[in-house]
């Protein structure tokens, strides 16, 4: 007897617009390019790394699995172009997960790993030996002095992560802010499956607050402007507001008096609804703007109106 699979029925969805997109990968699976003068980004089409020749070695600024070897072969063509060193000598964390750490392994021992307080801690624990534990650690600032090269790091409260730190080029006109704004794109699942939804909402408008010309988010295939993260913010916003507004208008009483004991089931089928009502107009608007605004909007607005409700006590009711 033999058995026999059905292939999955897969929805289709809108098509990517153009300004999503970035440059095409050479034949190793990436492309590397140069942000200002001596910094540089790299990246697979997915993730986005950066790296900084200086005199004294190369400082790299997360370590993306999916780009994994690729760092160093990205390394090594822009050192060869341009005569100077190819050797890591330092490593910074943006935060401690694993899709953007464990490339960190790659590099061996004789780099200075370099991360927030809470990056040590929460990598200690997750005891990854493909992450190994930074040598160095800040709690709110930290400016580091490279080669002759200027960096600050700064952590300003949890967003994404609780560890997530800003990282800025001053001498660069850059700013790198990993997995809050996806250049291009709306955030994935659950608002970029964000930790802290308040401090992910701020984070943005604290990136706006550095000066800054080029964007790095750690993801997908394009460096950011400024008026790619305020793009963002008006979509975050909608929703907020869209998110808001709902909850105010969906009696939750229909739901209850249908499942009676079930109140699992009332409840989904109540935040459901509110979702969909909310987050429709939102893909209207943003569809063919910004890549898979109908692909996960409507996960990211079950996410924002349970923070709307939950950290702000919007639709929540006290009984008499």
């Amino acid at each position: 007897m033999t058995s026999t699979t059905t292939a999955p029925i897969l929805p289709d969805y809108a098509p990517v617009p153009t300004t999503a997109l970035g440059p095409a990968l050479n034949d190793q699976g990436y492309y590397v390019g140069r942000v200002e003068r001596n910094l540089y980004w790299v990246t697979d089409g997915v993730y986005v790394s950066t790296f900084l020749t200086t005199r004294d070695g190369v400082v790299l600024f997360h370590a993306p699995a999916s780009i994994g070897g690729n760092l160093q072969r990205a390394v090594d063509e822009i050192a060869a172009a341009n005569g100077v060193s190819n050797k890591v000598t330092h490593l910074v964390h943006s935060h401690h997960h694993a899709d953007h750490a464990d490339g960190s392994s790659l590099l061996g021992k004789n780099v200075v790993r370099i991360s927030h307080d809470e990056t040590r801690r929460l990598l200690l624990r997750d005891n990854d030996p493909r992450r190994p534990a930074p040598d160095e650690t800040f709690s709110d600032r930290r400016t580091l002095e490279i080669g002759g090269e200027r960096v600050e790091l700064a952590w300003h409260g949890s967003n994404h992560s609780p560890d997530n730190i800003f990282i800025h080029f001053p001498d660069h006109d850059t700013l790198m802010l990993v997995d809050v704004v996806n250049i291009g794109w709306v955030p994935i699942y659950t608002l970029n499956l964000a930790g802290d939804v308040p401090g992910y909402v701020q984070a943005p408008a604290t990136a706006l607050s550095y000066p800054w010309k080029h964007y790095i988010g750690g993801h997908l295939g394009r460096l950011g402007t400024r008026q790619d993260v305020m793009l963002h913010q008006r979509y975050v916003g909608d929703i907020v507001e869209r998110a808001t507004a709902a909850l105010a208008i969906v009696d939750p009483t229909p739901y209850f008096m249908k499942y009676g004991q079930n109140v699992w089931a009332a409840v989904r089928a109540y935040l459901d609804a509110v979702t969909d009502i909310a987050a429709a107009p939102v893909i209207e608007k943003y569809t063919g703007v910004l890549g898979a605004a109908d692909v996960f909007t409507a996960s990211t607005t079950l996410w924002v109106l349970e923070s709307v409700r939950l950290d702000d006590g919007a639709g929540i009711q006290v009984h008499p």
